[in-house]
């Protein structure tokens, strides 16, 4: 019997090596190498098949000639509808035949919910197989009808063998098929156990093989570490075409579904959904659920416009400004960067000529959203400055602009669409960058161009 080949992959990046080493070269962390070992079979759409041909096809067809960009057949290839507009929003406009979509969660989130309920009203109209390895088919079977899913037509299936996954998916030729959840795959020749980095890494390889050969569409559920991050080695993210994360914490009833990766559309698209009784429902309007506010202003709260992938949502952002009793004041954000706000105070000091060195400074977005754009600078130091000087904005205030460290606002992505966007929801005034402000402002609002930092708190 020939000796199983290893090879030593780094869990963070996916680099290889022939021998262990306790620092990674290529992404310079340490103690992430494990050991994998390289099967010499693998299983493909025909079932097996060793060596260079297990690996023919992968991302396909296969072309054995050169051929020139220009003259590749641009076949209008049909998306397929999730069922859900916000799963298709995400998606970049459906799901791609051929196509392998990685959909990851913190415990609870609702993942498996999401994809039931896509496959059962899926199920109607195209072929479907559900495959569960994390539970049996009566667990599904009750789950589904608690959610009074239609549970015509889904074919379930309950393993977790990756030979016998793709031997059934052969037989079958199903439309979509759904693994739940690729951390308990195995593949008969890896000797780790079901999760491991050898594990993953080679089912979710054989599994996106089968869907670009046989044009299926591939869902694949993973886990996520503590820190929110996927489970499984790097690699995994690299070799599909679709990253998504499902968010939302236990004491709320909203999810958020963002791409991280799409080959097919924007990244960073956000998807909303309400976790009710009967399961998942889209959110049409998410502004409207952000924008849920008292009718009495409090001082500190102003509503800033965050750019989401394509479309524009106005959420509101509180700070909270108190005398410290510590040496070190304490600078804590929710839902931005926290070295961000450390830097934004200090161009407040610098520039606006307000001292926060001797206060505890909170800062929190409503609704558990994450904003990682900065166009919410201009709206965290006005929020800021509101909650320090006691004194309340107006309700029908909206802001946004990017703060640069001399204290120009400078103009953000999109401003003529973040304008309307509050037009839309009652806002009579907006304090904006002058590089965004439009020729002619919406009928009914104010808009308040800025250039620099005391220009927006003069205007306040």
């Amino acid at each position: 019997m020939a000796k199983a080949k290893s090879a030593f992959v780094c869990t963070e990046c996916g680099a290889e090596y022939r021998k262990w080493q306790g620092q990674c070269s290529s992404c310079q962390e340490w103690n992430t190498l494990s050991e994998v070992r390289l099967s010499s079979t693998r299983p493909g759409a025909s079932g097996s098949s060793g060596g260079s041909a297990g690996r023919s096809g992968y991302s396909g067809a296969v072309s054995r000639e050169v051929v020139d960009l220009a003259n590749v057949d641009l076949g209008e290839v049909p998306r397929l509808t999730s069922t859900f507009e916000e799963f298709d929003r995400v998606l970049g406009g459906g799901l791609v035949p051929g196509s392998a979509v990685l959909l990851g969660g913190h415990p609870g989130a609702g993942k498996s919910t999401l994809l039931l309920q896509t496959a059962c009203k899926q199920a109607q109209q195209r072929r479907v197989l559900y495959v569960t390895g994390e539970e049996s088919l009566s667990q599904v079977a009750m789950r589904a009808r608690r959610l009074q899913l239609p549970t015509q037509g889904l074919q379930m299936l309950a393993e977790t063998s990756i030979e016998t996954i793709l031997g059934v998916a052969e037989r079958e030729r199903p439309d979509v098929l759904i693994i739940d959840s690729i951390q308990t795959t195995h593949l008969e020749d890896i000797a780790s156990a079901p999760g491991g980095v050898a594990q993953v890494r080679e089912s979710a390889a054989a599994l996106t093989r089968f869907a670009k050969q046989s044009s299926t569409v591939l869902m694949l559920v993973g886990h996520v570490t503590k820190d929110g991050t996927l489970a499984g080695p790097k690699v995994l993210e690299h070799m599909i075409d679709a990253s998504l994360l499902l968010e939302g914490g236990a004491d709320s009833r909203f999810r958020t579904l963002r791409g991280l990766k799409n080959r097919f559309g924007a990244v960073n698209e956000l998807g909303v959904f309400a976790m009710l009784e009967h399961g998942l429902k889209e959110v049409k309007n998410p502004s409207a659920i952000f924008l849920s506010r008292n009718e009495e202003q409090a001082p500190g709260s102003l509503v800033m416009v965050v750019w989401e992938g394509t479309r524009p949502i106005l959420v509101e952002v509180q700070a909270l400004l108190d005398d410290s009793a510590l040496g070190n004041p304490r600078r804590v954000a929710v839902g931005l960067d926290q070295n961000r706000l450390a830097m934004l105070l200090a161009v407040l000091h610098r520039h606006g000529g307000l001292f926060t060195g001797d206060q505890d400074v909170f800062l929190n977005v409503v609704g558990g959203v994450k904003v990682l754009e900065t166009s919410a600078d201009l709206a965290v130091l006005l929020a800021v400055v509101s909650s320090l000087q006691s004194r309340s904005l107006p309700r029908e205030l909206v802001v946004f602009g990017e703060v640069g460290l001399s204290g120009e606002i400078r103009p953000v992505p999109s401003g003529q669409e973040r304008i309307v966007e509050a037009a839309k929801h009652g806002f009579k005034r907006a304090i904006v960058p002058r590089g965004n402000a439009p020729k002619q402002s919406p009928e009914g609002m104010e808009v308040v161009p800025v250039d620099k930092l005391s220009d927006a708190l003069d205007a306040l």
